[in-house]
């Protein structure tokens, strides 16, 4: 009974969040509702005004199905699952004694609010990065990862075009990554969200930027095309270009690969015709024998 209680504080509580951000009745910075359609419209209109890819619908293919999924996977899927992250971490707190110090390996506490928005930053991503070799590598969960990749048109929505498992493989690991560095203040959370949201709506936009001498650091829709490109290099078995923030991983780990800046790299996966067209069969994809 307390579980389900604790599951039912939780939903309505991010319910409530949810609906108050909407409303406008939350602080600006922790309204991510409507930062999210802002960052949206902002970019959007980047598209508009500098497409890279010319012959592109503004409309494009699949645009409001990747629409109803940046909706779908930041706050009506978070409702529902907020309930049983809640669970696991009251079991890991009261069964195991897992503290959120227990395994901090850097105390932010002492250093200034910047140094500690910047380290949470580069861990933070660096722990995505992982995660998103992982996607790539095993096959279970490349067979989920497989509906971001079927995009065929690139454009900002596309970024939030994921499985719903994504969500629960990606949430475990940040929470680690977070254990990793105490002593964060929370309430500067929300300008690392900002800043991965506009940085990943970038590098799936219609745009050509490369950030110049930055593109080392940033990842940047000309590198991030390639990741989503048809045809593989021989020598990289599973993928290229797994930044989701910071490029500097994939330069660091040898896992870089841009020729040249070509907007028509054919996109997808083999065999991506078998990938369901509509919302209900993509979210149900991936459990099925033979996804």
């Amino acid at each position: 009974m307390e579980y389900l209680d604790l599951f039912f504080s939780a939903f309505l509580g991010t319910l409530d969040w949810t609906w108050r951000s909407i409303c406008f009745d939350v602080p600006w910075t922790r309204n991510y509702f409507w930062g999210l359609i802002v960052i949206s419209l902002i970019v959007w209109g980047l598209e508009m005004l500098f497409p890279w890819r010319k012959q592109q619908a503004l409309i494009r293919k699949d645009f409001f199905l990747d629409g109803f999924y940046m909706f779908f996977n930041f706050f009506i899927f978070s409702i529902f699952i907020s309930g049983l992250y809640k669970i696991i971490s009251k079991v890991a707190v009261d069964e195991f004694q897992i503290l959120p110090s227990s395994i901090a390996v850097i105390n932010l506490s002492t250093l200034s609010p910047l140094v500690q928005l910047l380290l949470f930053f580069v861990v933070l991503d660096f722990v995505q990065w992982v995660t998103h070799i992982l996607m790539h590598r095993f096959s279970f969960l490349w067979k989920f990862h497989k509906v971001h990749h079927s995009v065929k048109e690139m454009g900002f929505a596309a970024h939030l075009r994921y499985h719903w498992m994504e969500n629960i493989a990606y949430k475990p690991l940040k929470v680690i990554a977070l254990m990793l560095i105490g002593g964060f203040q929370p309430e500067q959370a929300f300008i690392v969200h900002f800043m991965t949201i506009s940085i990943g709506h970038l590098n799936h936009s219609n745009i050509k930027i490369d950030y110049g001498p930055f593109k080392y650091i940033f990842n940047n829709p000309i590198m991030h095309l390639y990741h989503h490109a048809k045809g593989l290099p021989a020598n990289f078995n599973v993928g290229v270009n797994f930044a989701i923030s910071l490029s500097i991983w994939d330069y660091i780990f040898k896992t870089n690969y841009v020729p040249i800046p070509d907007k028509d790299v054919v996109l997808g996966y083999e065999n991506d015709h078998q990938m369901p067209s509509s919302f209900l069969g993509q979210i149900f994809y991936g459990f099925k024998k033979g996804d």
